[in-house]
């Protein structure tokens, strides 16, 4: 966002648009800033295609320079809706640029369209959420529900609208008490190791993300009783934490193999892991997969163009965030039922897996 300029000051001293007394700013005060009528000033805050864009771009520089904040409590009292959902998402590094999130949003935002909703995206900054501008939205009427992507079992402050009964909506994850859509990543995993296991590996690592995902717990749950069935014991030293990221996947994977030079397969807890795993592999001079079997879990686009490609499990994400968007806007239209829904997921064999090298 650009910077703007601050407001210069008038003849009389006072900085101009800024109401006598520090009142708070009304449309009449837009409207004789920006020199239109508080009818202008009223379409262009309510989006009317009848306002030229010259006209939209002067009142809004006034709104933006006066710090107006529309009272949506006031403006919704002759509708029963706002048509407008909130995607509420953890502070987290190049999320609009991750494909994981990047799948949900644009499920989310085309599902939206076709009903006719706006969609706003919020992220859960520290000060957002101590001074509860969570609540804020619904207090507030800003929007008719919300929908949660990205966060943890950390992020105790979500119990707040399953307290309140505001219409919010885990987007493929559980927790709080509130509705959800999510992935079978349970299934996913358990096909993951049965088709390991038949290919002979024993020696198996894990990469997983942080265990306060719901999520990734069902995953490594699965993994240990795999294990357990398969060898007769746990070795929790075969899980190390590749934290989401391809990085962290290639550090995981190298500590894994130090202290393991015998593991024969990779299970890693998403594909921005297993292709750290992949370059980790490649610089040690390991063969995929003659050498070592690497899966990932998503199925993210560029997962079938990487050398080798990667075997993995498709979630499907863009549908899990079109029926999540459809979800929340049912129960926002009277749907009294909670909403508990649960995606199939499935195995995508690839290059990058083969039978276990002492069964060759």
């Amino acid at each position: 966002m650009a910077e703007t300029s601050p407001p210069q000051p008038a003849a009389n001293g006072r900085a101009k648009g800024k109401p006598r007394g520090g009142k708070r700013v009304g449309i009449r005060e837009i409207a004789a800033q920006a020199e239109v009528s508080v009818a202008t000033v009223s379409m262009v805050l309510n989006n009317n295609p009848k306002i030229t864009g010259e006209t939209r771009a002067k009142v809004t520089k006034v709104i933006d320079q006066l710090g107006y904040r529309p009272n949506r409590i006031a403006q919704s009292l002759s509708s029963k809706y706002t048509n407008l959902l909130a995607v509420l998402m953890p502070t987290l590094r190049h999320t609009m640029a991750d494909p994981y999130f990047g799948e949900l949003i644009s499920g989310i935002c085309d599902k939206a369209a076709r009903l006719g909703q706006k969609i706003m995206l919020e992220h859960a900054k520290p000060d957002f959420v101590r001074e509860k501008r969570h609540i804020d939205l619904f207090d507030r009427r800003y929007i008719d529900g919300i929908l949660c992507i990205g966060f943890s079992d950390k992020h105790t402050f979500l119990g707040d609208f399953a307290e309140r009964g505001d219409l919010a909506l885990m987007v493929n994850n559980v927790g709080f008490g509130l509705d959800h859509v999510v992935c079978d990543y349970a299934s996913g995993a358990e096909q993951i190791m049965t088709y390991l296991l038949q290919l002979g590996h024993r020696r198996i690592g894990m990469l997983h993300g942080s265990p306060d995902v719901y999520t990734m717990r069902q995953m490594m749950d699965t993994y240990k009783k795999s294990i357990a069935s398969a060898t007769g014991g746990e070795d929790d030293t075969l899980l190390v934490d590749g934290r989401f990221t391809e990085e962290h996947g290639y550090t995981a994977t190298s500590q894994l193999l130090s202290k393991h030079p015998d593991v024969t397969a990779i299970f890693a807890g998403n594909d921005k892991m297993a292709l750290g795993a992949l370059h980790c592999a490649a610089e040690r001079g390991l063969s995929v997969p003659g050498d070592l079997s690497v899966v990932g879990c998503d199925n993210i686009q560029y997962a079938a163009f990487v050398n080798p490609a990667l075997t993995t499990v498709n979630t499907p994400l863009y549908d899990t965030g079109m029926l999540a968007c459809e979800r929340l806007i049912d129960r926002i239209r009277g749907r009294k039922r909670p909403v508990a829904e649960v995606l199939p997921t499935h195995l995508v064999l690839r290059d990058s897996t083969s039978l276990a090298k002492q069964t060759q």
